[in-house]
């Protein structure tokens, strides 16, 4: 028994064996006592409210929802919605950003300053704040008669943006675009892994056409097969009494997220790609020139591969921060996950249970996303020390 005792890796796994009980321990008590004081106040605790109906509305979702749906179904509404606006903002952040970043790193005097420009003032107005002034923006548009009707097909109106739309299903559209993500994944892989390093780049070249030929054949099957019966293609918007009918609306509270979310973060995004291009050594743009490379060339296939070595690990921790920041909708009445949690609480009662839906959707998401791409860090990141960029 002594001897076990002096033995450092014994005592290292009764101290975590100890830690792990104390803690379970706790967690248990805490149960056990917030059971306890519900009974007291007459108040029930499990997950059976999830099929009662709801009885309230919700003002935007990407799948059927009725005040006769269960709670469930409204959580699921809500978790799409977040989903949506984060894969749109998170998308239109990274254009803008690197945008941003390239034109601070392109030693031209204008494009430096008006990337300046960008950066200082969106990053340094909050967030919040920001979204209010969109918002306004967006609902102080024109009334629908006297909206303008730009290119026959869309109305900027204060109700919302019009837009022409789809007579499809949401299925055939959600599966067109799983096909084109696909694509755009599959593309990278294969320029990224090394298993494909030996690939000629002709080779290479005719696989991705390949991938992306037939994502586009698939994604135009895929809507085509899923049109509503006895109706157009397209679904044009119209005048009609005091709004406009048919078409896709797009919401000033959508909008105005997807907005606010967009420009913050490519702001910040934007300082992260021009650290990264400020890390590559100069060095590696001159053997360009030596070789006789386009100054496209150069940005595109030796300071942009490097750069986004240097900058995913941060970028990945700025997307999950941008994430998070799409619980601002319930600021402007935005249906989205946090904000459908917060009205079921009121609604049910069930506090404890659907804040911790809530905590768990935000942490399976946000570590889905930040697995997926450190799996591709891993993939691209130069092997040993970063100093031989």
């Amino acid at each position: 028994m002594t001897a076990l005792l002096r033995s450092k890796s014994v005592r290292d796994a009764g101290l975590q064996a100890g830690f792990t009980g104390g803690l379970f321990i706790m967690i248990v008590v805490f149960v056990l006592t917030a059971q306890t004081n519900l009974e007291a106040q007459g108040l029930t605790s499990g997950f059976g409210f999830l099929e009662r109906a709801t009885g309230w509305e919700i003002n935007f979702s990407l799948i059927d929802y009725s005040t006769s749906s269960p709670y469930w179904r409204a959580i699921l509404v809500g978790v799409l919605n977040s989903m949506f606006v984060g894969a749109i903002g998170l998308t239109v952040a990274t254009v803008l950003g690197v945008t941003a970043g390239v034109m601070r790193t392109s030693g031209n005097g204008m494009a430096e300053l008006l990337g300046t420009a960008f950066v200082e003032i969106f990053r340094n107005v909050p967030l919040l704040l920001q979204l209010f002034f969109w918002y306004a923006l967006l609902i102080g548009l024109p009334k629908p008669k006297q909206a303008p009707f730009v290119w026959d097909s869309i109305a900027l109106t204060g109700r919302g943006i019009f837009v022409p739309g789809l007579n499809v299903s949401g299925g055939s559209v959600f599966l067109a675009f799983l096909f084109l993500l696909a694509a755009f994944g599959l593309s990278l892989w294969l320029g990224a892994a090394r298993r494909f390093s030996r690939m000629g780049k002709a080779r290479k070249k005719t696989l991705r056409r390949s991938l992306w030929l037939g994502a586009i054949i698939l994604g135009i099957l895929s809507i085509w097969l899923g049109r509503l019966p006895d109706t157009p293609l397209v679904n044009m918007p119209y005048l009609k009494g005091l709004n406009y009918r048919d078409g896709i609306r797009i919401s000033p509270e959508l909008l105005a997220c997807i907005i606010a979310i967009s420009i913050y973060g490519a702001a910040y995004i934007a300082e992260i790609i021009r650290a990264g291009f400020n890390a590559i050594p100069g060095g590696q743009s001159e053997a360009g020139h030596a070789l006789g490379l386009t100054r496209w060339q150069i940005f595109s296939r030796i300071r942009l591969p490097l750069a986004i070595r240097v900058v995913l690990p941060t970028m990945i921790n700025q997307y999950v921060w941008l994430f998070k920041a799409t619980t601002i909708g319930i600021a402007i009445g935005f249906a989205d996950f946090f904000m459908v949690v917060s009205t079921s609480i009121n609604q049910s009662g069930q506090t404890l249970e659907l804040i911790g839906i809530l905590m768990g959707g935000y942490l399976l998401i946000n570590y889905s996303m930040a697995w997926v791409l450190n799996r591709v860090n891993d993939a691209i990141k130069l092997k040993g020390t970063q100093l031989r960029i």
